[in-house]
């Protein structure tokens, strides 16, 4: 592997010649974190509907999963191989517990923190496990 330059244009750590069916164009970084803006207000609307019995559960809901879905898209498009990697079928399985967690009250709380234990742990776990692909 080659070592990261301190300033690139470009991928730092992938070889630059490999080509492994990722693709990219101008401004996907950025359309993502915009993205994730608005996920993680979508978030911060379900907790208060989860710990502060707030109202407005579906709208908080659709705003993350309609951000959550651009996300999706894209980086799916950028990697095709996304949805064979733990990171895609986690983020598959964080889409129906979500949903269920909108619809389903009784079960919330719970849901909720393991929807939030599994996103964090999954987002942060290396690389190796994140794209490591199931099948």
């Amino acid at each position: 592997m080659p070592s990261a330059p301190t300033f690139v244009f470009g991928p730092a750590l992938r070889d630059q010649k490999e080509d492994d069916g990722h693709r990219d164009f101008a401004g996907r970084g950025l359309l993502i974190n915009v993205l994730r803006v608005f996920h993680v207000a979508g978030l911060a609307g379900i907790s208060a509907v989860v710990l502060a019995g707030m109202g407005g559960a579906a709208n908080w809901g659709a705003l993350m999963l309609i951000s959550g879905l651009g996300i999706v898209a894209l980086d799916a498009w950028a990697n095709p191989f996304y949805f064979r990697q733990a990171k895609g079928l986690g983020t598959v399985l964080k889409i129906v517990l979500v949903m269920l967690l909108v619809v389903w009250e009784p079960g919330r709380l719970l849901l909720f923190w393991f929807v939030l234990a599994f996103s964090v742990a999954l987002s942060h776990a290396p690389g190796r496990l994140r794209h490591k692909q199931l099948f």
